[in-house]
């Protein structure tokens, strides 16, 4: 086998890696972000307003970090910076 080979398919796989983690860390933490505020609603029914926005801005910054992921992976797989070294 040669290096580009090598080089492909050892991208794939730490892409693979990368979108299975990548994605399942930011579930896990959104499932506790949830949990933790219902939780907090439960507790506090008048606070719901700040607790709720509170949520959402949470919220967003976790699923960020997936899309971070994504677009790494894509980068990682189809506009791989060091395939040009890899060719020459």
């Amino acid at each position: 086998m040669t290096d580009l080979h090598w080089f492909s398919t050892i991208s794939t796989v730490v892409a693979a890696l990368a979108i299975a983690i990548g994605a399942a860390l930011p579930a896990w933490a959104m499932g506790k972000a949830i949990a933790q505020a219902l939780d907090a609603l439960a507790r506090q029914p008048e606070a719901e307003k700040i607790i709720t926005r509170t949520l959402f801005i949470g919220l967003a910054m976790i699923e960020s970090l997936a899309i971070y992921t994504l677009v790494i992976v894509l980068i990682i797989l189809f506009r791989n910076p060091l395939l040009e070294y890899m060719l020459q």
